[in-house]
């Protein structure tokens, strides 16, 4: 059996990925997927990616969790996220590995798509399932939109598409996302993206520590 508990030891296979909330649900389903029983998920708040400079000083308290919890394998399920090296700096002090890329908006897509789109996406807004199922928490009541939806122009009005990385087929969220360009006043775009680079990042972590 799996020992359990803080500072008990763990079976030497056993993987702890610590990853942003915004991916739980794809994490774990790349997880049932793929029958990866000994991967051990922990995620880190979703909302720190309205502030970036905190994700690596969480990041670090984390791993020193995993590793009094017994996990001597540690993978990270974050891009860099807008921490401008600062977190590869964190894995690099405590030898442990993140997915590769700057954000999961590239790595849903996969990397070398990501890149290939360069310049025809710079003035896209990214959604994705997480973000269709949390459009109200995320955006519309923290920026106000529910109170003054006028002010949808002065903070998006330098987009000119949306483009929704589905993870699933969801008619409601593509719905979602569909009400939100519409509502933004930008051009529509679906792309079925999958779980992407996500699927290979976990599968390799999970069979390098078995």
């Amino acid at each position: 059996m799996k020992a359990s508990g803080k500072g008990m030891a763990r079976r030497s296979g056993d993987l702890r990925v610590i990853a942003c909330g915004m991916i739980a649900r794809e994490v774990l389903a790349v997880k049932e997927k793929l029958g990866l029983d000994h991967l051990d998920l922990k995620c880190l708040p979703a909302e720190l990616h309205y502030y970036p400079d905190r994700i690596p000083a969480a990041m670090e308290t984390a791993i020193a969790e995993a590793r009094a919890e017994g996990f001597q394998h540690v993978f990270v399920g974050y891009g860099d996220c807008g921490t401008g090296g600062l977190l590869d700096r964190v894995l690099e002090k405590h030898g442990v590995e993140r997915i590769a890329g700057p954000h999961c908006f590239a790595f849903y897509q996969g990397l070398a798509a990501f890149e290939a789109q360069g310049d025809a996406d710079m003035l896209v807004f990214y959604m994705t399932d997480f973000l269709c199922r949390q459009f109200e928490a995320f955006f519309i009541k923290p920026l106000g939109l529910d109170r003054h939806p006028e002010l949808a122009k002065d903070y998006f009005g330098n987009y000119e598409k949306l483009v929704f990385l589905a993870q699933t087929d969801d008619p409601d969220l593509d719905k979602v996302a569909e009400d939100a360009a519409k509502m933004l006043g930008l051009a529509y775009e679906r792309r079925s993206t999958g779980y992407g680079d996500l699927t290979r990042a976990l599968d390799r972590a999970a069979t390098a520590v078995r």
